[in-house]
């Protein structure tokens, strides 16, 4: 296993971003989000870096991204899943947050910093090169269009950070894009995408971007 070192220099993303600074950026009360996290903390992680591959690291995740998913979440459980994003196990955990609350637990991740991943030494190139080139014969765009060359996506456009993630969370979304069972990403982009994705590539791309930084 190795940590995998790309040269360029970051100009998107909030990973190690101060408490303060991402609470600024968003219309959020970190310190009242750390009071309301506890309810997280089993899943996620006192501070958002969940020990579980299962659930994802939220910690230095954009603000945004993370209270659209919950306003989406919660709109899942109750449309009874017609509309929004439904998931066994959060969605019942988004029913008595209100829109603050959602912006307060929002502003309060986003000011942790996300812990680093490693890439194994086998998939470092065949990922390198599905992740920044795609796959054109198969209809497959560079995941660095939309996440970014360092994986910390683009904010005001939606795109979530998916660098450092673990790599079985992020196998388990694509499955759900390509299976259509999540089914709230913007025009459909990440189904489409999925869709077209083998079980190899999903292996590779997910490991590879556990230690994409």
């Amino acid at each position: 296993m190795k940590k995998l070192a790309i040269s360029m220099s970051l100009v998107l993303g909030l990973t190690g971003m101060g408490l303060s600074s991402a609470a600024n950026a968003f219309e959020g009360d970190a310190a009242a989000g750390k009071a309301k996290s506890a309810m997280c903390a089993a899943c996620h992680g006192p501070d958002g870096n969940s020990t579980i591959d299962m659930y994802p690291k939220i910690a230095g995740q954009h603000p945004e991204y993370i209270f659209a998913q919950l306003q989406a979440l919660k709109l899942g459980m109750t449309s009874g899943g017609k509309e929004g994003r439904n998931d066994p196990m959060m969605s019942p955990m988004t029913l008595a947050l209100s829109e603050q609350d959602m912006k307060d637990l929002a502003a309060y991740y986003a000011g942790n910093e996300m812990t680093e991943g490693t890439t194994p030494e086998e998939v470092v190139a065949a990922g390198k090169k599905l992740y920044t080139a795609g796959d054109a014969k198969r209809g497959i765009p560079a995941c660095t269009a939309c996440h970014g060359p360092r994986g910390t996506g683009m904010a005001l456009a939606g795109f979530p950070k998916i660098a450092f993630q673990h790599a079985n969370y992020n196998k388990i979304s694509l499955e759900k894009f390509r299976a259509g069972t999540r089914n709230n990403d913007k025009n459909g982009m990440m189904r489409d995408i999925a869709a077209k994705l083998t079980d190899k590539d999903i292996e590779i791309l997910t490991k590879y971007l556990g230690g994409l930084h």
